[in-house]
């Protein structure tokens, strides 16, 4: 499935058996799906807690805390693949459980999501970030021959907004790996949002995945943007993020919202009898 730019290959944990091995099987239908690697590996699971439990795996069979356009899709799946008939839907994830709201469309299937992902974290703590400080907002950080105003929190993963005057002309490929493996900064990779500030009401970005490379969406990045914009009074709570994949309506005020439509990219079945 496709959510505005991040691919990833869904699959169905609830009514098949799956190998022990996850992060291996993550890693193997990562790189047999796409030629450059999916944005990960989601597992639709059942919950005790929820209406359904979302694994989500990185490329590399890292298993991630949540993912925001992974969440919109898992809504157009269950739906859409008749394991639901419900429209709002509560998702268990290791970052929290997260609520979707369902648009139907006149063939009986998902046309848009919109999803409260919850709290953004500033604790630089939980992010991680290298700083005694409460917050890591706005802070001067040299990257190769530029200094940047940097900023980060987290949404389970932590994610990283730099705000620059034109995002399409920016290096992205030269500035983006450099922060990403900063372990000046970070402990653990960041996710880099690069934003352009256009209006009150509108942002461009462009994001450098980490462990993947530019990517031409990011629910999680969009949703980084908005927060720290709003936060320095640059925009107001409600945003249209404009990225490659496509824009992003949210919705920010104590809890964040992201709005917006998901895809199916096709449907096959692997042989992953050599997993354990």
């Amino acid at each position: 499935m496709q959510a505005y730019g991040n691919d990833y290959v869904y699959i169905d944990a609830i009514n098949q058996e799956l190998p022990n091995d996850l992060n291996e099987l993550a890693r193997f239908v990562s790189n047999r799906h796409f030629a450059i690697g999916s944005d990960g590996m989601v597992l639709i699971c059942p919950s005790v807690v929820a209406d359904f439990r979302m694994r989500i795996f990185n490329p590399d069979g890292t298993e991630a805390e949540m993912c925001g356009n992974a969440i919109r899709s898992v809504g157009k799946f269950v739906y859409d693949h008749k394991l639901t008939d419900k429209t709002n839907l509560t998702i268990e994830t290791l970052g929290g459980i997260k609520r979707l709201e369902l648009t139907i469309d006149k063939n009986n299937l998902v046309s848009n999501i919109k999803a409260n992902i919850g709290k953004p974290i500033f604790d630089p703590k939980l992010i991680p970030v290298n700083t005694n400080k409460q917050e890591f907002i706005m802070e001067d950080i040299g990257i190769l021959d530029k200094t940047f105003k940097m900023s980060s929190l987290s949404w389970g993963n932590p994610h990283t907004v730099i705000f620059v005057d034109n995002v399409m002309n920016f290096e992205v490929e030269k500035y983006g790996p450099a922060i990403e493996c900063n372990t000046d900064v970070f402990p653990k990779k960041t996710n880099v949002t690069f934003a352009e500030i256009v209006s009150k009401n509108y942002i461009k970005i462009r994001e450098w995945e980490r462990g993947t490379g530019e990517t031409i969406g990011c629910g999680t990045g969009c949703s980084t943007a908005v927060v720290i914009a709003h936060k320095l009074g640059l925009t107001e709570n409600t945003c249209t993020v404009e990225q490659i994949g496509g824009p992003l309506e949210i919705e920010y005020s104590d809890e964040l919202y992201m709005k917006g439509p998901s895809n199916f990219v096709f449907e096959s079945e692997i042989d992953v009898s050599h997993i354990k």
